[in-house]
């Protein structure tokens, strides 16, 4: 099996991105990756398009992206894994890369969700829980599900609603330095604890936001990767899993069982200590789609003991500096979460921060050359736990 390193990387802005269409949206990223890894179209030899769809107007999104870039007549297909769409995407040019069938791929990550009214947007993520018995019962829409392993986590461990805050501070904190972020305004813990309440105890802070945006990676194979880069960034290893579709089928509502056994399956395969995982790492990409689901990211990869999460955040652990900086690009709280977008966006970001060329203010001392990518569709329908490194992985 060959190694599979990623040679480019490209993002587009994130926020309301009606100014331009879908297939314009990815060439932002497109054309970035490209010229990063001084390739042609001509050079790719695939290319896998990340678009969860539902509230767009292109059904065919591969082809349409691929006609407007000059990628065809190369294969493609579109990959949708909920909010795990991304890092899917990722997945198969890897895997492609890993067999022999191509020794170019392109990843291309877009969502535009401003295609649809707020409500249209909010009730096709709700869709995509368990649509008869949650969604069309109890009305449960994203917000509400995290609320539900907010308010357990609270009862169970003391967490408070100021540790959720922390998470939403550090993250807009690093955002503000993002030119790539919807939101790059600093917010303080009054204004925090005083917005609105969407599902208590989550609040409008705590949420990410509807976005759009487009990021894509070009992967090469060993053989090719060191003709293109004497600085290629190495996949590896992937770990994936799933859960139920329905939540109330699970055991307990304090982790997501997918992250865990996802984290657990790409760290046998590179070798790390889930107990002693953050020593590995010098940067994390956690899926913060609420506050309360970074602090859980946080167990999930092992990066703190069970029930333990929140304390990270309160004693500020995830910043630059402290134990493992957690999303120093603004995570999906800040950044932005264009569905389709998000875990080639992360893939984008770890790749930069271990060559040295994040963004000013969110640069990470880089000293073990590896970094993390946690990816979760829906609230652990999916989960993809990726691992990435300046060292070759058989080396």
């Amino acid at each position: 099996m060959v190694d599979v390193a990623i040679v480019g990387t490209g993002h587009s802005k994130f926020g309301n991105r009606t100014d331009v269409n879908l297939q314009e949206l990815a060439w932002e990223a497109v054309k970035q990756a490209l010229e990063e890894s001084n390739l042609d179209q001509k050079d790719i030899d695939m290319f896998v398009v990340g678009n969860a769809g539902g509230w767009s107007s292109e059904p065919l999104s591969a082809i349409v992206i691929g006609e407007y870039c000059n990628l065809a007549p190369k294969g493609t297909m579109r990959v949708e894994a909920a909010c795990a769409t991304g890092s899917a995407a990722l997945r198969i040019a890897y895997q492609a890369i890993k067999a022999g069938d191509a020794k170019i791929a392109m990843v291309i990550g877009v969502e535009q969700m401003h295609q649809s009214p707020n409500p249209v947007a909010i009730e096709m993520m709700g869709r995509a829980g368990n649509y008869f018995w949650e969604f069309e019962n109890f009305g449960l829409t994203f917000p509400g599900y995290y609320a539900l392993y907010a308010t357990r986590r609270m009862a169970k461990f003391g967490m408070k609603e100021e540790d959720l805050g922390q998470i939403a501070i550090k993250n807009h904190y690093y955002g503000s330095f993002n030119p790539y972020a919807m939101f790059q305004k600093q917010i303080k813990m009054d204004e925090y604890m005083k917005s609105r309440v969407v599902a208590y105890p989550l609040k409008v802070y705590d949420a990410c936001p509807i976005t759009d945006g487009a990021a894509a990676v070009i992967l090469a194979s060993e053989e090719v990767a060191k003709k293109i880069t004497d600085s290629p960034v190495w996949i590896v290893s992937q770990g994936f899993k799933s859960g139920t579709a329905n939540l109330s089928k699970r055991d307990d509502f304090i982790s997501i069982d997918a992250a865990r056994l996802a984290a657990e399956e790409a760290y046998k395969k590179a070798r790390i200590d889930f107990e002693n995982s953050w020593r590995y790492f010098d940067v994390a990409e956690v899926h913060d789609c609420f506050t309360i689901a970074e602090i859980m990211a946080y167990e999930d990869l092992g990066f703190a003991k069970r029930g333990e999460g929140h304390l990270l955040a309160r004693e500020g652990q995830t910043y630059i500096g402290g134990r493992i900086p957690v999303n120093v690009d603004g995570g999906l709280k800040a950044k932005g979460h264009p569905i389709g977008a998000t875990g080639v966006s992360m893939a984008v970001s770890i790749t930069r921060q271990l060559l040295y060329r994040a963004h000013k203010g969110t640069q990470v001392d880089v000293k073990n050359g590896m970094g993390i990518a946690h990816n979760v569709g829906g609230t652990g329908h999916y989960a993809y736990v990726t691992i990435f490194s300046l060292k070759k992985p058989s080396a």
